[in-house]
């Protein structure tokens, strides 16, 4: 069996990380609504990123990190942009130049609200 960890890209542009044992189901509740109180305020949501892995712990394990994520850096795993999230991985004051290719928010909000 399966378990997945995932990110959601809701209407309002802020994001929601996740992990399931059912991607097709819990997608289908997201869109549903009533299932999760922070997706169900911003439908539509688009998945913009998902992985499985061979248990759940390993599955929660990466969304407790991912969700930590900046928004740039979240965005550059959605792009699989790994020389991105390796730049994005570093504290801003170690960060050598701009960020290599597309121009990212470098917001530190990891939901994609305003300053």
């Amino acid at each position: 069996m399966a378990f997945w960890c995932y990110i959601l890209r809701c209407a309002d542009g802020k994001y929601y990380t996740g992990h399931t044992d059912d991607l097709d189901r819990r997608i289908a509740e997201h869109h549903t609504g009533g299932f999760c109180t922070f997706t169900s305020k911003r439908r539509p949501i688009e998945l913009i990123w998902c992985a499985d892995f061979p248990t759940r712990y390993e599955a929660l394990d990466a969304e407790l990190k991912v969700k930590k994520w900046s928004r740039a850096k979240k965005e550059a795993l959605a792009a699989e942009c790994w020389e991105r999230v390796s730049y994005f991985a570093n504290p801003p004051s170690e960060r050598k130049g701009p960020p290599p290719g597309k121009s990212v928010s470098t917001s530190l909000d990891t939901n994609g609200g305003g300053v």
